[in-house]
């Protein structure tokens, strides 16, 4: 292997922050965070390591901060300077978020990031557009982006990881689709972002109910081509997307932008155990599974994992699958990769496995996103 530097592992053996770092940075090429910044706070972290309310603290001081100059500016009137602080300010909210237990502190910091994301969105992108797609006898909120074309044209609905959101998804993955000229639905469906943090909604082992739901809703819409609409997930998403495809046939194709675990509830086990003995060397929080999923103990969180499973379902994919996978990942082991694809029941189908050469060899690549999605992408004109 390649030598590697800080970049990857900015805490060295604590990978649990270490990990949380990268996905922050990652978002580097998009515009929405800055890397001096992130710096900055990593460097006042790195004396704080054993101290279990820094990252909220120093994340939160920043993202308060940004947030400051945010209003600033838009008091004298300078709009997009103003959009990209509300944009950075979002992002280091959510991610201060990240390691508080639910509650009342967690949903504060995540009421702030959507605030913040929402004013940058609504300053900045003009093609963006805030829906509720209907579900059930709610709503789920989503952002589209519309692509750069005239005319109908292909689309992809995104569901997101266990700790992502709508509002990065829409950036790293939304903004190459739609110069490529493909609408993007990013869905924040249950258990996810502000589904879960602003609204109660727990997950759901059947995710294709989510998933009918996002393509019946960009189906009806006069810009898009209902023949070529695809799924993708990204991280948990991975799971998510997998199953919405094997019982929705009307997607066209499935993106696995990294596989899930083919055993979840031994996963979950392990990391229960982890925590227990040496939380920094796991990249999830003790509770953010069971949070998700809303159950009482982390043993009921372990029974509700063994329902989210493809193993019995992937051979009912039908339409063109892709899966990705770092080769790297150290959250969910490479071989879950090769274990989907060669289960999933379509003839035309790819896995494509990052290594540490390429880059995008981290988790969902995090640590080269645009590696990542290029090739998605990619891999979508071929195939839709």
């Amino acid at each position: 292997m390649p030598s590697r530097g800080p970049w990857i592992d900015h805490f060295g053996d604590n990978f649990l922050w270490s990990n949380a770092t990268l996905i922050i940075k990652g978002m580097g090429p998009y515009g929405v965070v800055a890397l001096e910044e992130i710096d900055r706070v990593c460097e006042r972290l790195r004396p704080r390591q054993h101290e279990p309310h820094a990252w909220s603290e120093e994340w939160g001081a920043l993202g308060d901060l940004v947030e400051r100059r945010a209003e600033e500016a838009a008091a004298k009137g300078h709009k997009h300077s103003a959009g990209d602080y509300y944009l950075r300010a979002g992002h280091y909210h959510y991610n201060a978020e990240r390691f508080i237990a639910p509650g009342p502190e967690k949903q504060r910091w995540a009421e702030k990031a959507y605030r913040c994301w929402h004013a940058g969105i609504r300053l900045r992108h003009a093609n963006v557009e805030f829906i509720e797609v209907p579900y059930e006898r709610t709503t789920l909120p989503a952002l589209f982006m519309k692509a750069q074309r005239l005319g109908q044209a292909p689309t992809v609905v995104i569901f997101n990881g266990m700790d992502n959101a709508k509002e990065m998804s829409i950036f790293f993955a939304g903004l190459e689709f739609a110069r490529r000229g493909v609408h993007t639905l990013a869905v924040d469906g249950p258990g996810q972002g502000e589904s879960l943090r602003l609204r109660g909604m727990k997950s759901r082992y059947d995710y294709e109910v989510a998933g009918s739901a996002a393509y019946e809703y960009v189906a009806s819409r006069p810009e898009v081509d209902a023949k070529r609409v695809a799924v993708m997930g990204y991280s948990f998403g991975g799971y998510y997307s997998s199953r919405i495809a094997a019982f929705e046939h009307r997607y066209a194709a499935c993106i696995a932008l990294s596989a899930l675990h083919w055993d979840l509830a031994a996963w979950q086990s392990h990391i229960k155990e982890k925590n227990a003995a040496s939380p920094k060397t796991v990249a999830q929080s003790n509770f953010q599974f069971q949070y998700v999923v809303g159950a009482a103990t982390p043993d009921e969180a372990i029974e509700i994992a063994r329902r989210f499973s493809l193993k019995d379902v992937a051979r009912q994919i039908r339409c063109p699958f892709l899966v990705t996978h770092g080769g790297n990942d150290r959250v969910v082991p490479v071989e879950n990769a090769q274990k989907l694809y060669d289960a999933v029941g379509s003839s035309n189908k790819t896995i494509k496995i990052f290594t540490t050469e390429e880059g995008g060899a981290e988790h969902a690549h995090v640590d080269n996103r645009q590696i990542g999605i290029d090739y998605a992408a990619d891999w979508l004109e071929d195939n839709l």
